[in-house]
């Protein structure tokens, strides 16, 4: 048999807490004794020193058991679990996740008023996500002794990162603890590493209301008002990060200036963070085109349990009583990206939330200056159709005309029924706000000279209305934000 070393962190007891604070700093603990034990053997493995066996380190683990179905708030879409059970799940990254964390073990334990209890789980930490930074382990490896990584280290094992307990399609093994959390321990650091791929800005800037976009025009705009906004130091955030991380600091609060330096090129999918304590300022990502990016980005961002994500984007206007620049508030999604139907099956509906269409709604009042049926000019409520096929208007007329007629779709695009979808799918809450940039139907075309007097006209409007159902949402308290109505009826305990 192979001899294992293990760290000191694998020889602690499971501890009892009825304190949420003390659990997590336990968590803590084992978290950081574990991975500095793995960084440790992994350079000595890197110079070429020898060492006796495998080397391993495991994931801490935060279990309740309850025996009752009462429960003290009945309000809540989260910090309780639905049924008497043992519920478990492996933690990472407790440094990032600290204050989800203590607020998810807060509310278990005021809720079940049962001890949470901490300890190390059986299941190994893969030697590159001991780095959290993202460091290319391979990389720094010489051929032979790339040849003797697996041997000796744990590595990624795609079996453990599915999204089974998300889609409602885990079953726990006699005897396993039932799922406390949407997601484990490796799933989530799987995500982390690709987020930065992806985004080339680390994890930690990442602020909790998110939104997406599929035009470059967006990105600008929202980057010359973060540069304006930390030149003038009027305003609550405290920075503004950028590719690269690339840190320009809000000059009231630090005149250091800049630091960091922007990436030579950019990712595939740029993030720009506007940064509040908290994490309560808003993320925006340039998605691209198409529901393949749409589904990969908000995969990798759920694990970081954001607020809200909505999409900003434009689309095609179906009706001939649509004006361009018009806005459409999605209510309801034909989903034709194919992109998500082995998740979550198209029989399943896409609800408009109630708190995100009325913050939506009141953002469009605000930055028109509309209200009521005036609003009705230059705002549609309906259902927008997303489709995987770019050039869709090549195909045979009348097929694609009948069906979105039969849907009742009054805007076409790419994206926003994907990211709708995986939010419901995610529990995350949704919405969608696009902007009429052409119409096909009407020999209106998106064609370079009338699309550039558009994006000049309308960008800014549209995503200041987007910043501003944003902060409309965070005043909201995050006990109205998170709805019942996306959790199933067997949910997990963690929001």
């Amino acid at each position: 048999m192979t001899k294992i070393e293990t760290c000191e962190a694998a020889s602690r007891k499971p501890q009892s807490f009825k304190d949420a604070e003390s659990a997590l700093d336990c968590l803590k603990a084992i978290y950081d004794e574990s991975t500095a034990f793995l960084r440790k053997r992994f350079v000595e493995f890197g110079r070429g020193g020898a060492l006796s066996g495998r080397v391993r380190a495991c994931y801490p683990y935060v279990r309740i058991k309850t025996s009752s179905f009462a429960r003290v708030d009945t309000r809540l879409s989260y910090g309780f679990v639905s049924s008497p059970d043992t519920y478990a799940t492996t933690i990472s990254r407790p440094d990032l996740f600290g204050r989800y964390l203590l607020e998810q073990f807060t509310q278990l334990i005021r809720n079940h008023q049962v001890p949470l209890e901490v300890g190390v789980s059986d299941l190994p930490i893969p030697v590159h996500f001991a780095f959290p930074d993202g460091m290319h382990v391979e990389g720094d490896l010489s051929p032979d002794r790339l040849g003797l990584l697996r041997e000796v280290f744990d590595v990624p094992d795609l079996s453990l990162t599915d999204d089974s307990i998300v889609n409602g399609t885990f079953t726990p093994r006699r005897g396993e603890s039932r799922p406390l959390a949407l997601f484990t321990a490796p799933r989530i650091d799987y995500s982390l590493h690709r987020l930065k791929h992806y985004t080339a800005t680390d994890c930690v800037h990442f602020q909790n209301n998110v939104l997406f976009t599929n035009y470059q025009f967006y990105i600008d705009e929202f980057v010359r008002m973060g540069h304006e906004l930390m030149a003038s130091g009027d305003c609550d955030y405290e920075a503004f990060v950028e590719p690269g991380n690339r840190i320009t600091p809000n000059c009231r609060m630090d005149d250091s200036g800049p630091r960091g330096a922007l990436v030579d090129r950019l990712p595939q999918m740029p993030a720009y963070h506007l940064k509040r304590p908290n994490h309560s300022g808003i993320t925006m990502v340039n998605i691209g085109v198409g529901p393949s990016n749409a589904k990969t980005i908000t995969d990798h961002v759920a694990v970081l349990r954001p607020h809200a994500w909505l999409m900003l984007g434009h689309c095609a206007g179906l009706r001939n009583t649509q004006k361009l620049g018009d806005y459409v508030l999605a209510h309801g999604y034909v989903r034709e990206d194919h992109v998500l139907d082995a998740d979550l099956p198209l029989w399943v509906p896409i609800p408009a939330l109630a708190e995100i269409q009325q913050a939506l709604e009141q953002a469009v009042s605000e930055q028109t200056g509309l209200t009521g049926y005036e609003l009705k000019s230059v705002m549609r409520t309906g259902t927008v159709a997303t489709i995987d096929n770019r050039n869709w208007e090549l195909r045979d007329y009348r097929e694609p005309v009948e069906r979105l007629s039969m849907s009742r779709a009054i805007a076409l695009d790419m994206e926003s029924a994907t990211i709708a979808a995986n939010g419901f799918r995610f529990r995350v809450p949704y919405g969608t706000l696009l902007c009429v940039s052409d119409k096909p139907l009407h020999g209106e075309l998106k064609l370079p000279g009338m699309a550039n007097v558009f994006y000049k006209q309308q960008v800014g409007q549209h995503l200041e209305i987007g910043i501003r159902a944003m902060e409309i949402l965070r005043e909201l308290g995050l006990e109205r934000l998170h709805s019942r109505k996306l959790r199933t009826f067997d949910e997990v305990g963690f929001q």
